[in-house]
């Protein structure tokens, strides 16, 4: 079955409803941009006239119960149920810091590997803008982090199929179908250690309300996340 005859056949998955044409090459470029915007900002900004640039990676998990529904996905009687939001994500953002305690960042979160989702594969890919406040550290190893601010949720829907002959033998095949976009609104706090000059590690946790993400069981969506990076200047 070719990538056009699934889509002919994809019947009663809602997502395709919610397409933005084009919305998913404009994400990509975003995801792609944002952590390059992050290291040109602090090679190229004096750590004299700024409180501090800071880059970072890390790895967790984001959390939402089913929707419970069961999904006629291929039109030929075959019921595929959607599964629970999980699996290994990886974030990866920054953050400029204006003043002693205020500035604005931006990140990206996004699972690592394709899950399933009745019948097909799926990757939520998460971005956000956000005001970064510091409160009083604890001591000068040890700062707290409170975030606030909007972004989105694009829901990306794969075909996976595989192709045998007697000539090649057996190949398979990841084929792009459609994307879903939510908007939301993002919050987090989380602590970061540092253990040398300007190494550190964070453990954070993150809220998102997502606006109508009826994929999942819920639009609140938290996400528990251990992240390690730099900040420039800091000594």
């Amino acid at each position: 079955m070719n990538n056009q005859r699934a889509k002919r056949n994809i019947k009663g998955l809602n997502v395709f409803e919610h397409k933005i044409p084009r919305g998913d090459f404009r994400v990509e470029i975003m995801i792609r941009t944002l952590p390059v915007l992050f290291i040109l900002m602090a090679c190229n900004v004096r750590t004299a006239s700024a409180q501090g640039v800071s880059a970072y990676i890390g790895l967790g998990t984001a959390q939402d119960s089913s929707s419970n529904q069961g999904i006629d996905t291929y039109g030929d009687g075959n019921i595929y149920y959607t599964p629970r939001l999980g699996g290994v994500f990886m974030n990866i953002g920054g953050d400029f810091m204006f003043f002693p305690h205020l500035g604005v960042g931006a990140e990206t979160s996004f699972r690592v590997t394709q899950g399933g989702y009745a019948g097909l594969n799926y990757r939520p890919i998460l971005y956000d803008f956000n005001a970064v406040w510091e409160p009083a550290p604890v001591s000068s190893r040890i700062v707290p982090e409170i975030q606030g601010g909007i972004g989105g949720v694009n829901m990306r829907f794969y075909y996976n199929s595989q192709y045998c002959d007697q000539f090649a033998g057996c190949s398979s095949s990841n084929s792009y179908l459609e994307s879903s976009n939510h908007f939301d609104v993002h919050f987090a706090a989380g602590v970061r250690f540092y253990v040398k000059n300007g190494i550190f590690v964070e453990p954070r946790v993150d809220l998102r309300y997502i606006h109508n993400f009826f994929q999942f069981g819920s639009d609140l969506v938290p996400e528990y996340t251990v992240n390690v990076g730099y900040t420039f200047g800091r000594h």
